[in-house]
């Protein structure tokens, strides 16, 4: 799919390593979006762009996203508090994925379960030999049926 905010992708070295920004969606015009805490560099969560959201994003120095789920755009944090507040976007060498380096407002914490990231959980080998989900190292920061209700 061709952006219609982002002009098309060019030569492969002006992609790689121009200075023009012409970010690569993939067939369903989406992005991939790793987000990582600016201070610490812990990854928060991947999320997925369109050029709108994109381009929001950019604009008002806080994270939108494309829910695929949903099929609609989100603010996060505007049900939670948790707006991310961008302090720098990366792109890779290939401009096909983006790198957001944010701060969390609200209580700081970015899973919509009450965890700081949403990748709280290890994948281990249990003595058994299953491959299990291992409990997270550290407690929940908030409890989200205060934010989001009874699910």
């Amino acid at each position: 799919m061709t952006s219609s905010i982002f002009p098309p992708q060019g030569n492969k070295s002006e992609v790689e390593t121009g200075q023009v920004f012409q970010p690569k969606f993939d067939k369903d015009g989406l992005i991939a979006v790793v987000v990582t805490d600016h201070g610490t560099g812990e990854v928060l969560m991947v999320g997925y762009m369109n050029d709108e959201a994109l381009k929001r994003t950019i604009e008002t120095g806080e994270a939108w996203y494309w829910s695929r789920s949903r099929q609609e755009y989100w603010k996060k944090g505007a049900t939670s508090g948790q707006v991310q507040k961008v302090v720098e976007i990366r792109t890779d060498c290939d401009q096909d994925a983006i790198v957001l380096k944010v701060n969390v407002e609200g209580n700081g914490a970015t899973c919509h379960v009450g965890y700081n990231s949403c990748f709280f959980r290890r994948v281990v080998k249990s003595d058994a030999g299953e491959i299990i989900l291992a409990r997270p190292d550290e407690d929940r920061v908030y409890d989200p049926k205060e934010i989001y209700g009874e699910k």
